[in-house]
């Protein structure tokens, strides 16, 4: 009995905790990588806010020396 519930307890917080506000999109502009050209992704323009893709998603991703493979696909579902 208590097996069940833990169970059920598991499989009930997995299906609430799956939609807790990913909708696939970028919160910040810059950390898309179709954005990282353009002007407002570019020092000094990004430096001010913090906005930078350097300071959003790390220079190993930026340089392509991350382990992390982004997946454009995933991302835009």
């Amino acid at each position: 009995m208590v097996g069940m519930l833990r169970i059920f307890s598991v499989a009930l917080l997995g299906l609430l905790l799956s939609g807790c506000g990913y909708d696939g999109h970028y919160r910040y502009p810059c950390q898309d990588p179709v954005n990282w050209e353009k002007a407002e992704c570019k020092p000094p323009l990004c430096t001010a806010a913090g906005a930078c893709p350097e300071d959003l998603v790390g220079t190993d991703v930026i340089n392509g020396t991350s382990d992390e493979i982004i997946v454009e696909e995933e991302i835009n579902e």
